[in-house]
C-alpha cells in the first residue's frame, strides 16, 4: 500500500509537471478600457454595421494565441462560429454572420500550453443595413497578391491596359507624367544621404524643425522621383526614365536603415523614404540585377523589421497615436512589395489588413467625423486612400465598404460650407478653406457615387488634378452626378467626435451663420486639444470667435502653454485654470442636439475635463438662424471660486459696457451682450502667454470677463447677434430669470424671438412680431 502510495506521489508530480495537465485555467484580464485603450468590439449591446463584426480583445500578457467563438445563443449550447491558433488581439471572420443578434467570447492559450477561462460573454446586434466586410484568412489573403511586379497600386496583367490607355483616354495624364520625368532627367535629384542631427542640438528648436523636415522633403524629392520614372517607363516611356529610377534607388539603399531616414530616428523622413523604396522597386523591378534586388531586400527587411517591432502588437489595442495612424498602411505597402522576398512580408501586410478592418479609423466612429480636424483629416484620409487602392489591387479588398466611408464626405461639408474660410478645430486648421477639400472629395464622390458630395466639389470651383502616377493609375473616376444639399438638414451632429456644426445655410458661406461646438469623448488629446464645451462662430465667409495662438513647432512653449489651454479657447476657466490639455481623460461630451430650420440646440458636458476643479460645467447653445445664438453656461466648483468666461476674436474687440461689445472682421460683425451675471469685470488684450516663436507674426484678440465676486455656483448667459458689416441691428436682448426656466427674448429679422430654456434642458422658441410681456 505504501509503494502504491509513493508510486501514485510521483505519478501526480510528473503529470502536473507536463505542461496544460492538472493545473487550474488562466485567469483571463476583462478590464474595461482606459483612456487611449481602443476596447472591446463588439461592446456589450452593440448595434454592428458590418458583417462579420471585427472582434477585438484587451491582449492577455501571457498569449501565444487566442481563441474566439460566437453563437446565437447566450449559453452557447450550439457554437455557430469558432476560430483557434488567431495570432492578434483582434480577429476578423472569413465570412459573413447573418443579421440579427449574436453573442461572443474568446480566450487565450498560454506561451505553457495552458488555457484560460472564457471571457464574459457580450451580446450584439448586426444591423439589417450592415455591409459585408471579411477578411480572408492569412493564407488566402497572401495567395490574393501577385507573385510577380508591379504589385502595388496596379496588378501586373493590368499593365497592358494602361499602356493602352496611356495612348488614347488617359495620354493628357501620361504626357504629363512624360514631363515630369523630363524635369528630372534634367535635373536629377541629389542621392547623398541626409545628415544626422549634430550633438548638441536642440530638439525642437528652429535649427531642428529645418533639419528634421528638410531631410522628408530631400527623401521625397529623390525616392517619389525615381518611382515617378519608373512608372513612367512601365507604361511606355523612355528606356533612360528606368535607368535614372534605377540608380537612384540603388544610392538610396546605401543609406543607413537606422540613419537619419530611419524610422525611430525621424519618422518624418523614415516613412516616405519606406513607401517610395517599395513603389519604385516593384516598379523599376525588371530592371534590377539579382544581386541589386539583394541590396533592396536586405535595406527594406531591417527598415520593415523596424515599424513592425514599434507598431504590433501596441497598435492593435492603443491606436491613439497620430504618426502610427499612417505607418501602419506604410508597413503594408512594403510588405505587399516585398512578399516572399523577404521572409516577414508577409506578416507586415496580414497585420496592416487587420489593423484595417479593426481599428481604424481612431479618430471617428461610423458616424463620418475626425478629432484630429480637417486639416489632419485630409491629410491622414488622403494617405490612406493610397493604401485603399493598393489593397484593391492586391488584395480584393475594397476600404470603401467600411460604414465610415459611406459617411465621410459629410464631415467637411457640414464644416465647411462652400466659401467658408477657417477650418474649426484642430491643429493647423485656423486657415483652410473650403476649396482645399476638392480633390479629396472627389475621390470620395466618385467611389461612394454620392451626389451631395458631388455638387460640394463643384461648388468649391471643380475637381483638382491628382497628377502623377497615382492619378493615373485612378485614371478616369466614374462621373457622379451631383445635387445641392437642399434636402438635407443645414446641420448637423458628428456624436462619435463630439462636435456639432451649426449651419443656417449650407449651400454658401458667404450668407451662412455657423457655430461649431465641440464636446467631446476623445477629449483634448493628440492634434484635437482645444477644450470641452469651447465654441466657434463664423459668419458670411468670416472667421468672428476663434481658437487662437498658431503652432510654431509641435510641443513648443507656446503650443503646449497657450493652444494647449483651455484659456486660448471660446471656453470657461476657473480661479484661471481650465482642463487637462492634451489629455484623452480630459472628456465632455454632447448630452443634446435637434436641429430644424427656425433653430438649432446642442448641450454640452465638461466638468469632468477639469479633474475635480467642477462638478459641473452644462453649457446650451441655442441658434435662432440666422441672427442670434444664446449660450447658457450652468457651472458649479467645490467651493467658492472665480469663474472667467473667455471669448478671442482675430480683430480688436470694441467694449462699451457689458452687454455692448462688438466685434467686426470683414464682411462680418457680431454684438455680445453678457446678460448674466451683471458687475462683470471685463479685459481684453492682445498677448499670448508665452507667444509664439519670433517667425510667427500674429495678432489676436482674447477678452475676459470674470465674476465680481467668488461663489461655488455660477451661471452665465450671453447672446451673440451676428450680421454683415454693411448691416445694423437695433433693439436689445432681454432676460427673465424663473425658478425653473429661462426666459430670453432677442430682436431678429423675422420678429422678437422668445426662447424658454428650462432648467431641464427642455427647449422652445417662439417668434412674435413685438416684445412679449414677460
Amino acid at each position: 500500500m505504501k509503494k502504491l502510495t509513493v508510486f501514485s506521489f510521483l505519478l501526480f508530480t510528473i503529470i502536473s509537471a507536463l505542461p496544460g495537465l492538472s493545473q487550474e485555467p488562466l485567469e483571463i484580464n476583462d478590464a474595461p478600457a482606459a483612456a487611449g485603450e481602443w476596447g472591446f468590439h463588439p461592446e456589450a449591446g452593440e448595434e454592428i454595421m458590418t458583417t462579420p463584426p471585427a472582434f477585438v480583445w484587451r491582449p492577455q500578457s501571457s498569449a501565444k494565441s487566442y481563441e474566439v467563438q460566437c453563437s446565437r445563443e447566450s449559453h452557447f449550447a450550439s457554437v455557430a462560429y469558432q476560430a483557434n491558433g488567431i495570432e492578434y488581439n483582434v480577429h476578423t471572420p472569413p465570412r459573413t454572420f447573418d443579421k440579427g443578434k449574436w453573442h461572443w467570447r474568446f480566450r487565450f492559450v498560454s506561451k505553457d500550453g495552458r488555457t484560460s477561462d472564457w471571457s464574459k460573454i457580450r451580446e450584439f446586434t448586426i444591423h439589417l443595413d450592415a455591409r459585408a466586410l471579411p477578411l480572408p484568412e492569412k493564407e488566402d489573403l497572401i495567395a490574393r497578391i501577385p507573385e510577380t511586379h508591379p504589385r502595388l497600386f496596379v496588378r501586373p496583367e493590368q499593365m497592358e491596359d494602361l499602356r493602352r490607355r496611356a495612348r488614347t483616354d488617359l495620354k493628357n495624364q501620361y504626357d504629363e507624367l512624360a514631363a515630369a520625368s523630363e524635369k528630372i532627367l534634367q535635373n536629377p535629384p541629389p542621392t547623398q544621404e541626409p545628415p544626422l542631427y549634430p550633438d548638441g542640438m536642440e530638439r525642437g528648436g528652429e535649427d531642428w524643425r529645418e533639419m528634421w523636415w528638410g531631410n522628408r522633403t530631400y527623401t521625397i524629392r529623390a525616392l517619389n522621383g525615381a518611382a515617378t520614372l519608373a512608372f513612367t517607363r512601365l507604361l511606355g516611356g523612355q528606356e533612360k526614365y528606368g535607368q535614372l529610377a534605377r540608380r537612384i534607388l540603388m544610392e538610396c539603399a546605401q543609406w543607413d536603415p537606422h540613419g537619419s531616414t530611419g524610422y525611430r530616428y525621424n519618422d518624418e523622413a523614415g516613412m516616405p523614404y519606406n513607401y517610395y523604396f517599395s513603389r519604385t522597386y516593384t516598379f523599376v523591378n525588371d530592371l534590377l540585377s539579382d544581386q541589386e534586388k539583394v541590396v533592396c531586400r536586405e535595406v527594406m527587411a531591417e527598415r520593415g523589421r523596424e515599424m513592425y517591432d514599434h507598431l504590433c502588437p501596441r497598435h492593435l489595442w492603443r491606436p491613439y497615436s497620430s504618426h502610427s495612424n499612417r505607418a501602419w498602411h506604410f508597413l503594408g505597402e512594403i510588405g505587399v512589395a516585398f512578399l516572399g522576398e523577404i521572409p516577414e512580408a508577409q506578416d507586415w501586410a496580414w497585420f496592416a489588413a487587420n489593423v484595417f478592418t479593426s481599428v481604424y479609423p481612431v479618430w471617428s466612429d461610423d458616424d463620418g467625423g475626425w478629432h484630429e480636424g480637417v486639416s489632419y483629416w485630409r491629410s491622414y484620409i488622403n494617405r490612406f486612400t493610397w493604401w485603399a487602392d493598393v489593397m484593391r489591387a492586391a488584395m480584393g479588398i475594397n476600404a470603401f465598404d467600411k460604414p465610415y466611408f459611406s459617411q465621410v464626405g459629410y464631415y467637411p461639408m457640414y464644416l465647411q460650407p462652400p466659401g467658408t474660410q477657417g477650418g474649426g478645430f484642430g491643429d493647423l486648421c485656423a486657415q483652410r478653406r473650403s476649396q482645399d477639400n476638392r480633390g479629396i472629395m472627389s475621390i470620395f464622390a466618385a467611389q461612394a457615387q454620392n451626389p451631395y458630395w458631388q455638387w460640394y466639389v463643384e461648388a468649391n470651383g471643380g475637381a483638382e488634378s491628382e497628377g502623377g502616377y497615382i492619378g493615373f493609375i485612378r485614371g478616369a473616376l466614374p462621373k457622379v452626378d451631383s445635387k445641392a444639399p437642399t434636402d438635407l438638414p443645414a446641420s448637423r451632429c458628428f456624436w462619435g467626435t463630439g462636435q456639432a456644426m451649426l449651419n443656417s445655410n449650407l449651400l454658401d458661406a458667404g450668407d451662412n451663420v455657423e457655430v461649431i461646438f465641440k464636446s467631446s469623448p476623445f477629449g483634448t488629446q493628440s492634434h484635437g486639444y482645444e477644450s470641452n464645451n469651447s465654441f466657434l462662430l463664423y459668419a458670411f465667409g468670416e472667421r468672428l470667435f476663434i481658437r487662437t495662438g498658431r503652432r510654431d513647432i509641435y510641443g513648443s512653449e507656446h503650443h503646449k502653454k497657450w493652444m494647449w489651454s483651455t484659456r486660448s479657447t471660446n471656453c470657461i476657466t476657473v480661479n484661471g485654470e481650465g482642463q487637462t490639455g492634451h489629455s484623452a481623460e480630459a472628456q465632455g461630451r454632447i448630452t443634446e442636439f435637434k436641429t430644424s430650420a427656425i433653430y438649432d440646440y446642442v448641450a454640452g458636458e465638461a466638468s469632468d475635463a477639469y479633474f475635480g476643479k467642477l462638478e459641473r460645467f452644462t453649457r446650451r447653445i441655442l441658434f435662432i438662424k440666422p441672427d442670434a445664438v444664446i449660450l447658457l453656461d450652468e457651472l458649479k466648483a467645490p467651493g467658492d471660486a472665480s469663474f472667467e468666461w473667455r471669448l478671442h476674436a482675430p480683430t480688436e474687440m470694441k467694449i462699451n459696457n457689458q452687454h455692448d461689445i462688438r466685434a467686426e472682421n470683414g464682411k462680418a460683425s457680431c454684438k455680445v451682450n453678457f446678460l448674466w451675471p451683471l458687475d462683470l469685470q471685463i479685459s481684453q488684450t492682445d498677448q499670448f502667454d508665452p507667444p509664439p516663436r519670433p517667425r510667427i507674426r500674429l495678432t489676436e484678440y482674447h477678452l475676459t470677463a470674470k465674476t465680481s465676486q467668488p461663489q461655488k455656483e455660477a451661471v452665465f448667459i450671453t447672446v451673440l447677434r451676428p450680421h454683415k458689416t454693411s448691416e445694423s441691428i437695433s433693439g436689445e436682448a432681454k432676460l427673465a430669470i424663473g425658478d425653473d426656466r429661462y426666459s430670453i427674448q432677442v430682436p431678429t429679422r423675422q420678429g422678437y424671438a422668445t426662447a424658454l430654456i428650462k432648467k431641464d434642458g427642455t427647449v422652445d422658441v417662439s417668434i412674435s412680431d413685438s416684445i412679449t410681456p414677460q
